[in-house]
């Protein structure tokens, strides 16, 4: 009775347009008060001890990074320097737009703050180019999916908290994947513009894509210097997101100049409140977990999925394929993890599972979450950008869609293109 009333209260209160956050904080808190045997005091102790960690430090750097990029003149150049080389090719504006989103995925590890920044400045210079604007804001939302599957990803360092993996070897399992997905949007997209007919960019000159360059180099090494600086062992993910803030504030001021000092309150605002939802988040399922555990319910459900005849590998990755697609409808992928990942993991355990390679496909589950309604994040995002109706880009996404469904098969049956960098690592 009292796991079926804090499910029909978190329900409610969804319905009810509260915060995820607070409906879990809320329906696990009024359960343990209808109990009356358990110490309320636990709650609080749970949550300041789920936000006392060295690891979730990790994302308030990020954060910060990819705030400063989207708004500090980095993505803005990189794409400049991106269309100068390739925009004059067939649906060149479509590789400069999924690029840009692997190289700004591979600095903030936010899906939505990667749909922001590319966004803004590819969908209109799309529709100017002749593009449709419902295949630019269906393409934009759907490669800035990429923000949370390359490294360094927020879900994967949630995962990596939640299941005690290394975050280092989940950022290696997520950089092949990512990549190996990213051609496979360019090349349904450069195929879709030469069916479509979509134009040309005029052939930018030597100086041109020189001179581009040049000013983009700054940017596109900040990749290259999170990742170096955590897998040559030199700092941790947690250290390697505070220098990737400290460079982008230094490139960002005296290098771009594309911000007075007075306007840093915004980038910083933004960070803040960003920074503060995914901890709230955390907190919450944390609280939720609780109750999770008191009951034993991870354990019974784990019971009852071991008890299936039929269980076995390939089921059990529909069966979460299924639940992660229908719980993306309604949840943020932080939310879904965080809620899922204590009944999943005993029964991944038992049948032989990696934890990195489920994690991979956990998140590329997750990447196609970020795109369906009513929920997808990156859905409202580009809606509010392009400043049109949720359908209309839900619309555009839906071929993406089937791509990376397909994808994520291929990734679950060849569990090689998550380990092999991890195991080369060992």
């Amino acid at each position: 009775m009292e796991t079926i009333l804090l499910f029909s209260s978190f329900a409610i209160l969804l319905l009810l347009r509260v915060p995820i956050a607070v409906s879990l904080i809320a329906a696990t808190t009024f359960v343990f008060w209808l109990d009356g045997s358990f110490s309320m005091w636990t709650i609080p102790q749970k949550i300041f001890t789920s936000m006392n960690s060295v690891t979730l430090m990790a994302i308030p750097g990020f954060v910060l990074a990819g705030t400063i990029i989207a708004k500090g003149g980095i993505a803005k150049y990189l794409i400049e320097s991106l269309k100068s080389w390739i925009g004059h090719v067939s649906g060149g504006l479509s590789v400069v737009t999924i690029v840009a989103c692997m190289f700004f995925a591979a600095i903030s590890g936010s899906s939505p703050a990667t749909a922001a920044a590319i966004g803004s400045i590819m969908i209109p210079a799309m529709v100017n180019a002749g593009y449709s604007k419902r295949y630019a804001m269906g393409l934009v939302a759907s490669a800035g999916t990429l923000g949370i599957l390359i490294p360094p990803s927020i879900p994967l360092i949630v995962y990596g908290v939640v299941t005690e993996q290394s975050i280092g070897a989940l950022f290696m399992a997520g950089v092949i994947p990512g990549v190996g997905l990213t051609i496979c949007l360019i090349i349904y997209a450069i195929i879709y513009a030469r069916i479509k007919g979509y134009g040309r960019l005029e052939k930018a000159s030597w100086s041109e894509r020189i001179q581009s360059s040049k000013k983009a180099v700054w940017g596109a090494f900040l990749p290259v210097l999170i990742l170096g600086c955590i897998y040559s062992g030199a700092t941790t993910p947690t250290e390697a997101s505070i220098v990737s803030s400290v460079y982008a504030v230094i490139i960002s001021l005296f290098v771009y100049k594309e911000r007075s000092l007075q306007k840093w309150k915004e980038i910083l605002n933004e960070s803040i409140g960003i920074t503060a939802m995914i901890m709230l988040i955390i907190a919450g399922a944390m609280t939720f977990s609780l109750f999770m555990t008191q009951e034993q319910i991870p354990q019974a459900l784990a019971a009852k999925m071991m008890a299936m005849e039929s269980l076995d590998v390939v089921l059990f990755f529909v069966l979460t394929a299924i639940l992660f697609f229908i719980l993306g409808m309604f949840l943020e992928s932080s939310s879904i993890m965080l809620i899922t990942l204590p009944l999943l993991l005993p029964i991944m355990i038992t049948l032989g599972i990696n934890p990195i390679h489920f994690a991979i496909v956990m998140i590329i589950n997750m990447e196609i979450a970020q795109i369906t309604p009513p929920v997808g994040l990156n859905l409202f995002v580009i809606s509010g950008i392009a400043k049109s109706k949720l359908d209309e880009v839900f619309k555009g996404s839906l071929p993406f869609i089937i791509v990376m469904i397909i994808y994520m098969i291929i990734v679950m049956a060849f569990p090689e293109l998550s380990l092999w960098l991890p195991n080369r690592s060992v």
